[in-house]
């Protein structure tokens, strides 16, 4: 292994009910070849409040410009919805996975099996959202 060799960078995108498995999905990209920019290593969550949550919202966006491709692991929540539409807005591939408590657990999805957390639901139609995501990835299908 060569370990000054340039690999893909990869935005790691999921929602906060998943914070325990910020460091599986790391490993997970790492382990398929690729670099991750993980956000809940970055900063935590909203670094605590620390700062506006849009300077954070803002750092994840150009995480996002640094990246090859977007990964999603586990059920879409709003914000991951918002780097979705970011990501394809900007013409970066978008992957879906499934998320776990091990490695083995996760596993690449179709878009006709993505999940949607209440929190998404409650701001837009499941058949909004199911429409902005098929045409989202239409292209990379």
């Amino acid at each position: 292994m060569n370990i000054q060799e340039k690999r893909p960078i990869v935005y790691t995108a999921f929602s906060k009910h998943y914070f325990y498995a910020k460091m599986l999905i790391s490993a997970y990209v790492l382990d398929k070849g690729y670099v991750p920019l993980n956000p809940f290593n970055n900063w935590e969550y909203f670094m605590n409040d620390m700062v506006k949550r849009n300077l954070v919202v803002r750092g994840n966006n150009n995480l996002i410009l640094l990246s090859e491709e977007v990964w999603i692991f586990g059920p879409i929540a709003d914000g991951v919805f918002a780097e979705v539409k970011f990501a394809n807005s900007r013409d970066i591939p978008v992957k879906y996975f499934s998320v776990g408590k091990e490695m083995s657990s996760i596993q690449p999805l179709k878009n006709t099996e993505l999940t949607f957390e209440d929190e998404l639901l409650q701001q837009f139609s499941l058949e909004t959202i199911r429409t902005e995501f098929n045409f989202l990835n239409s292209a990379r299908s």
